[in-house]
């Protein structure tokens, strides 16, 4: 090595650099009575030797705080954790508020001395509490007292961050945010396919109940009788009002019922029915004996509902699902029902039958952008509107009585090949075709016209698949109470405990999967078991139908919405009732998660 060219006998590699700065760091440490000496600002070394948190010069310029450790000059805010000591939270109070002027620079010791919180806030409150505050200081960084919070050394930094957030613009006193309570969710009309529940107690009451319990489940579901659950329950697994009311939950009534075919959902289930023995298919007289006894299911139903006996019930076709709803829930004081999706020809066939109906969507669509114009915008489109419903007009006529003139005139007249009527027709209508199978074609129909809808679904030809592995089945009827020609069925519960990684180690997780046509009592009955049961705190994951999701459309009106009618005797809970009975506020989006966290309930769409 020495005899090479342009080799520096002075050379050190970075490793020995290295090895030299730390024993000396060390003899200095040593020499000034270790590092722990120099822990208070007030005896041993100053704190003026310290680099600042950007890369720079020494703010002191000998070296007598030789044994403090200086600041990273790569580091960050957010990513400076020099040890699990520091990750802390800080509550301030007005007292440390006023004893902050008091710290010196550099006492770290001060600060876990002097700041001590008497309570330590949840981490759904922390994070709305930075949410708030974030929007009363648009200029700073939005910060959350999470616990990776460091503590940095320079104490002078960590008050100018954090202390002009967490004060009151108002007041000068620090903002104590607590998040509403929500002791209720939204209704959602949305039909579930799965829940998944997970929480960290088991949820072994749920699963293998007793004969006499399983017994007492469905009785009291037959009869629309309810327990009083307790609020806090020591041991879910020896209630006996806990395991009995969660049978009931699982019930609900199907027409038809074949054991071999699962006849939810119908939209887009072809391949469930592949394969599967349907001796109706061929069969015309078997065929007319279905659709007779649907009938008659399906009348027997819509006389429950105007009896206010039956809050409501779903027909599950191959093409659309249709919700039927008594007066009085979702803020309706007439019946309701809703169709989605639907096809321009089943709109035209609907009005041909005397139908009225109304497409909610479109005109939320048309209402807002009616408000969001000015009354001048207005009337310039409104001229603009009719001029050009006036050329469309025109050329409309020019269509139809001589649209084709131009091509006599060229001689060209029998070697160009016409469109027919119908194409014509098809193309000037094709704003109407454009809604076909979208949730903007969810079709609205109210009052007496429900029942010449529900004339129309017996007769209707194209309600019956008559083709392919759905042919000849009639739609599948799911309600919440008993009807003519209904089975009791039950929907399928299964509790498995796994393992979740948390950071450094394993958590123990319970889970509850529910499957099945779970309607929107069958999801609030249980919820409102788990809330005592887990004791506050559990997660939800709801899996939805995604054509039934634009079955969340408002459509109440002020008039409507003021009137209020009783469903007492329609076999549900009260609490269900109430919470069946507010206006939807979902729209087209349905419950995705759900949370409760002490016994408030939080959820995403």
């Amino acid at each position: 090595m020495s005899q090479q060219a342009g080799y520096s006998p002075s050379f050190k590699r970075p490793a020995e650099i290295l090895r030299m700065r730390r024993k000396r760091a060390r003899s200095e440490g040593v020499s000034s009575g270790g590092r722990g000496a120099i822990s208070n600002p007030c005896e041993g070394a100053s704190i003026s030797a310290v680099r600042p948190f950007s890369p720079g010069p020494l703010f002191g310029q000998g070296r007598s705080g030789g044994g403090v450790k200086r600041r990273n000059p790569f580091a960050s805010i957010e990513n400076t954790f020099s040890s699990p000591a520091k990750k802390k939270v800080f509550i301030y109070t007005d007292d440390d508020a006023d004893s902050s002027d008091s710290v010196k620079p550099g006492g770290s010791a001060g600060v876990e001395g002097e700041k001590s919180p008497t309570r330590t806030l949840p981490f759904s409150e922390r994070l709305l509490q930075a949410e708030e505050l974030s929007k009363d200081v648009p200029s700073k960084k939005p910060t959350s007292l999470s616990e990776d919070d460091s503590l940095f050394e320079d104490e002078d930094l960590f008050q100018e961050e954090r202390t002009p957030i967490l004060k009151s613009p108002q007041a000068g006193a620090v903002t104590s945010i607590a998040p509403p309570a929500c002791v209720e969710y939204p209704a959602d009309w949305s039909l579930k396919t799965r829940l998944l529940f997970t929480s960290l107690l088991p949820f072994s009451w749920a699963v293998q109940p007793r004969a006499t319990e399983e017994a007492q489940g469905l009785t009291q579901h037959c009869r629309g009788q309810y327990t009083t659950i307790p609020q806090s329950i020591q041991d879910p697994r020896t209630s006996a009002e806990l395991r009995c009311g969660f049978q009931q939950c699982l019930q609900f009534w199907q027409h038809p019922s074949l054991s071999w075919l699962s006849l939810f959902p119908r939209i887009g289930a072809e391949r469930s029915f592949t394969g599967k023995n349907v001796p109706w298919a061929q069969d015309m007289a078997l065929q007319q004996s279905l659709m007779s006894e649907w009938s008659v299911s399906l009348s027997s139903l819509y006389s429950l509902l105007k009896a206010r006996l039956c809050p409501y019930f779903y027909v599950c076709s191959y093409q659309f699902t249709a919700l039927f709803r008594a007066s009085g829930l979702a803020g309706n004081s007439n019946i309701t029902a809703l169709l989605t999706p639907t096809t321009r020809g089943l709109r035209e066939a609907m009005k041909a039958d005397g139908i009225e109906f109304t497409l909610p969507l479109l005109e939320e669509r048309r209402k807002s952008k009616e408000q969001g114009s000015t009354a001048h915008n207005q009337e310039t489109d409104g001229e603009e509107e009719e001029t050009q419903s006036e050329a469309s007009d025109k050329e409309d006529d020019d269509d139809d009585d001589g649209g084709f003139s131009w091509l006599t005139e060229m001689g060209v007249q029998d070697k160009i090949k016409k469109p027919d009527n119908i194409s014509i027709k098809l193309h000037k209508e094709r704003n109407s075709v454009c809604l076909d199978h979208k949730p903007e074609s969810v079709v609205c129909v109210s009052g007496t016209h429900t029942f010449t809808l529900i004339n129309f679904l017996i007769n209707c030809k194209s309600l019956v698949a008559g083709a392919g592995s759905q042919a000849g089945l009639p739609p599948t009827l799911l309600a919440p109470t008993a009807f003519r020609g209904a089975t009791l069925h039950s929907l399928k519960a299964r509790s498995v405990n796994v393992k979740t990684q948390v950071r450094a180690g394993y958590q123990d997780v319970c889970s509850l999967e529910v499957t099945g046509p779970i309607m929107p009592h069958s999801l609030h009955a249980l919820t409102r078991l788990l809330r005592p049961a887990q004791r506050g705190g559990f997660s939800t994951a709801l899996y939805t139908h995604e054509p039934t999701a634009v079955l969340n459309t408002h459509t109440t009106t002020r008039e409507q919405a003021e009137q209020a009618v009783e469903l007492d005797g329609c076999g549900l809970h009260s609490s269900t009732i109430q919470q069946l009975q507010e206006p939807s506020t979902l729209g087209k989006s349905p419950l995705r998660q759900l949370h409760l966290n002490n016994y408030s309930y939080t959820w995403k769409s």
